[in-house]
């Protein structure tokens, strides 16, 4: 029977991962966090939470869909805004009707999300540490606190960029639709098939609806010109990876999920381009996208992916930053093209 790696010494540990590593030609801090995401998956999805959560992003795309060819860290997660504010939704649409209204959700949303997460996310995740006697310590926090940070007793360093925190961000204000189950391992499992290793079965959002969140926020930076903090060039990274995947045409296809993301972030997102000109996200799912930035933003982006790159986030050959934007612009091309 297969030994759990939980349950072996930190320096048997720690040599798992060495051996891996020169297995695969993959960092060992990578293959380490890769473990904890998959175990703080299979914490959220074998509880009574998961009827209500939905894993997303890239990470859903790196671990589900095989899209990516990126290291991907973070879990991105949706808690049903039916559940979080049912009060306020009632029996109508999960949309609301006014920008009033879009306001008075938002603002419960902001107000209940982090209560929620502290009374039933926390002491759910620290339950199972505690029945695996597992040495990691979680936080609640960001800005909104809408993120838990779990930290873990790293056996592997990286450069700094990939941390030995794994972030579960919770965003409240969307369904998560259109969504199904799939099954999630470790990548260190296919090189030591004697241990045994963390998996999960989370609910996942279709990649449509994942690449057209990606879109639309690569075109409001395009819009802006300006990054907002660090690592957002993993967005083009996708973008790119989803268009050479063969899921792209059906992606592009997908009119309704493209109509369901403009409407929805038309009601939560509102942003305004550099001129104070709101961002149309109608006409950004219409045949207007636009993806590829100029000037000062574009440095900007540029400087985050070599950032990304240096840290070895990158599972097998990569691209040029040049390379990299000429693919997005190909892309903005197709799908404005397809949506025309």
């Amino acid at each position: 029977m297969a030994e759990d790696f939980f349950s072996l010494t930190r320096e048997d540990q720690r040599e798992a991962l060495e051996y891996a590593r020169a297995e695969s030609g993959r960092p060992a801090h990578l293959l380490e966090k890769d473990l904890w995401v998959v175990w703080a998956l299979r914490a959220l999805f074998d509880s009574p939470l998961s009827a209500d959560l939905t894993f997303k992003g890239g990470t859903s795309l790196s671990k589900v869909y095989k899209i990516i060819d990126r290291f991907s860290e973070d879990i991105d997660l949706t808690y049903n805004i039916r559940k979080l504010i049912p009060d306020l939704i009632g029996d109508s649409s999960d949309l609301p009707t006014s920008r009033s209204q879009a306001s008075k959700w938002t603002q419960a949303v902001r107000n209940r999300l982090p209560e929620w997460i502290a009374r039933h996310v926390q002491p759910l995740v620290q339950e199972a540490l505690d029945r695996e006697r597992l040495n990691a310590r979680l936080e609640l926090g960001g800005p909104e606190k809408d993120k838990l940070f779990l930290h873990y007793p790293a056996l592997a360093q990286g450069t700094g960029y990939v941390a030995p925190v794994v972030t579960l961000e919770f965003g409240g204000r969307a369904t998560g639709e259109p969504h199904q189950v799939f099954p999630v391992g470790c990548d260190i499992a296919a090189y030591l098939p004697e241990v045994s290793f963390p998996t999960a079965a989370p609910v996942v959002m279709s990649i449509a609806r994942t690449f057209w969140e990606k879109a639309t926020a690569a075109h409001v930076f395009c819009a802006q010109g300006r990054i907002r903090g660090e690592r957002y060039a993993r967005h083009w990274h996708d973008l790119a990876a989803i268009a050479r995947s063969p899921h792209f045409v059906t992606v592009i296809a997908d009119r309704a999920v493209a109509g369901v993301v403009a409407r929805h972030k038309s009601c939560f997102f509102i942003e305004k381009d550099r001129d104070g000109q709101t961002i149309d996200y109608v006409a950004a799912t219409t045949g207007h996208l636009k993806i590829v930035p100029k000037g000062e933003a574009r440095a900007a982006l540029a400087k985050d992916y070599a950032a990304m790159l240096a840290d070895e986030v990158m599972v097998g050959d990569t691209v040029s930053f040049d390379k990299l934007l000429e693919a997005c612009a190909e892309l903005e091309a197709k799908v404005n093209e397809a949506a025309a």
